[in-house]
């Protein structure tokens, strides 16, 4: 079944259908959710949760070709992260600016990410503060601009610049960290 008729019939609500639509998707999404989550659990919750908002919002969609249902269930993820993230940022034990003190990198050092590999990079990332992850995916990932990021989080322009700042900071320190323990692995 293509995606054109896998649209259709999930508009239709066929139980076989969505469960295709799932199985086609949920390992993608699921990716992507952990990259905001931080942990696998809270990932689980994210990819549940947005796969029930594309459900009961399929009738909205626009099928516009090849690809254009990926991009839907995507941006559905990283709203439903994103509303997370702020629910976290409200509860007065998380802040969305808290900040661990940090050892400022040399400027030389934002190459040396191309000397680990992608798994473990992704692992650094998913252990970045709630915040500071959450910026950085959506600065590095989504492409979106600080304007952009303080309008989704409900945060300072300045306050996005800065937790990017930190986040790369920190991922910076934890690569050279692993680099010297581990070499070119």
């Amino acid at each position: 079944m293509n995606e054109a008729e896998l649209v259709a019939y999930c508009k239709q609500k066929k139980p076989s259908a969505q469960a295709e639509l799932y199985r086609r998707y949920a390992g993608e999404m699921f990716a992507l959710c952990i990259r905001y989550a931080g942990n696998r659990d809270t990932a689980k919750d994210l990819l549940h949760d947005g796969f029930l908002k594309a459900f009961t919002s399929l009738d909205k969609f626009d099928y516009r070709g090849e690809g254009s249902l990926k991009a839907w269930l995507s941006r559905i993820m990283v709203n439903t992260a994103l509303e997370e993230a702020r629910k976290q940022a409200q509860r007065p034990d998380v802040g969305i600016d808290d900040a661990p003190e940090i050892a400022d990198p040399d400027s030389e050092d934002d190459g040396i990410v191309q000397n680990i590999a992608p798994e473990i990079l992704l692992r650094f990332i998913s252990e970045l503060p709630d915040g500071y992850r959450t910026v950085f995916n959506l600065f590095t990932f989504e492409n979106k601009s600080h304007k952009e990021i303080a309008h989704l989080l409900h945060i300072n322009e300045k306050s996005s610049s800065s937790q990017l700042y930190r986040a790369r900071t920190l991922l910076i320190n934890r690569v050279k960290d692993y680099l010297e323990k581990h070499g070119d692995e």
